[in-house]
């Protein structure tokens, strides 16, 4: 009868230590280093979160765009500016490049860089990166390319004609990344015009330039924005002002600042290039962007 008490009573002081080792073990674990070791499962290194862009939809399954945010971005415009630069470096140095339409950067690296990450495409430069698709589509299937245009050219549901040619480049390079601003981004981008300005869009007779769907992709996208080679709304305007074509790449041909102010004079179809970087100017001051050659507001 004595055996079987100790050995019960050994059994309950075993229980009772094991009880006691437990609690003390859960409650060193509370303490902040336990946690944080409990977590431990590799270098603290956290991967850049993915996130949906609404009013972007893939071609051809209309998916909306998906893609870690860029904290820094170079938007590069295509202005006559950016001759003689040397900032391509500098340019392929952000960590995503913004390009637009059909400007190229073979031949012209060392003042545009090399690299493009997202390229925004009007629907009627669509027809030219058709006539290079080597160029554009076989060497740069890293580039997301985002194709803006009216409805009817544009609709997926409609199939119209620029979304009918963009189906065909899928069909023959199909690792391509092609999205088109849905009808309700569009009608976005007007209202954004519209709040800036007092104006509506098309009652004013007022063209959007893809300047301006870069720049509002941009702000959705990017950290910071510097922006190279877009003048100020005042540049035109100054007597001493660079004279310097219109495109980087088409030497000789039309002047910007003369584009630039027959097209915000023009009473209808016009694109309202100076009145655009005015705003720009006013988002500068609540976001982080430069503008750099020519440096104006903030830069």
């Amino acid at each position: 009868m004595k055996t079987l008490l100790r050995f019960f009573l050994a059994l309950v002081c075993v229980a009772a230590v094991s009880v006691l080792y437990v609690l003390l073990c859960s409650l060193a674990c509370l303490r902040p280093c336990c946690r944080a070791a409990q977590r431990w499962d590799g270098p603290a290194y956290a991967a850049p979160a993915v996130l949906s862009f609404q009013g972007y939809s893939r071609v051809p399954d209309g998916q909306p765009l998906r893609r870690a945010p860029c904290h820094r971005c170079a938007v590069v415009s295509s202005s006559g500016q950016m001759l003689g630069s040397r900032l391509g470096q500098a340019i392929d140095g952000q960590e995503c490049v913004l390009r637009m339409n059909h400007a190229p950067t073979a031949g012209y690296e060392e003042d545009v860089g090399a690299r493009s990450t997202v390229r925004v495409v009007s629907h009627t430069s669509v027809p030219l990166l058709l006539r290079n698709q080597p160029y554009f589509f076989q060497q740069s299937q890293e580039t997301v390319y985002v194709i803006w245009g009216p409805s009817k050219k544009m609709s997926r549901e409609k199939g119209g004609p620029t979304y009918r040619a963009l189906l065909k480049v899928m069909e023959t390079y199909p690792r391509l990344q092609i999205y088109t601003l849905t009808e309700e981004k569009m009608a976005y981008c007007d209202d954004v015009f519209q709040n800036e300005t007092g104006k509506n869009r098309v009652k004013s007779g007022s063209f959007l330039s893809t300047g301006w769907f870069t720049m509002i992709l941009a702000m959705e996208l990017c950290e910071r924005i510097r922006v190279f080679g877009m003048v100020s709304d005042s540049y035109c305007r100054e007597k001493n002002h660079t004279s310097v074509p219109y495109h980087y790449f088409e030497k000789g041909r039309l002047d910007e600042c003369r584009m630039y102010l027959v097209h915000e004079r023009a009473p209808r179809a016009g694109h309202r290039f100076i009145t655009e970087k005015a705003i720009f100017s006013r988002w500068a001051k609540r976001r982080d962007i430069v503008f750099t050659h020519p440096s104006w507001a903030g830069g």
